[in-house]
């Protein structure tokens, strides 16, 4: 991986043939054009979460048009780091219910997940839209 600078505030970083492009918002000296690096990693974490949910899916024959995962995070105003990150699987009303429990077992394996500090908490449930 090759991380360089670009702009003001901008990082960019090349890795397996693709540019990461990485920015600062206005409030902190750059030009909000790319995500902030931790609005990456967040992301990092639902979208791996996502790829398990959808692997399982796919495993399975279910149609995945209709599922989607929100999430939020907690900060913890002691540690001054977030102490929690709250994972929800949206799905449709006949998702198969004897299903719901695996499904968050496959997000919970999410290889981001699993490089987090043990006093993190990852939160992940399902959510019937």
């Amino acid at each position: 991986m090759d991380i360089y600078f670009e702009g003001k505030k901008q990082v960019f970083a090349d890795v397996n043939g693709f540019t990461i492009k990485t920015d600062q918002h206005s409030r902190s000296g750059g030009d909000g054009l790319f995500p902030e690096p931790f609005t990456l990693f967040l992301a990092a974490l639902g979208t791996c979460a996502g790829i398990y949910v959808k692997g399982f899916c796919d495993q399975r024959g279910i149609d995945t048009t209709n599922i989607r995962l929100s999430q939020e995070q907690q900060f913890d105003p002691v540690k001054k780091i977030i102490g929690r990150v709250d994972i929800k699987i949206h799905v449709p009303y006949d998702f198969p219910e004897k299903y719901e429990n695996a499904v968050i077992q496959s997000a919970s394996l999410c290889a981001v997940k699993r490089h987090l500090r043990d006093d993190i908490e990852l939160s992940v449930v399902v959510e019937r839209d």
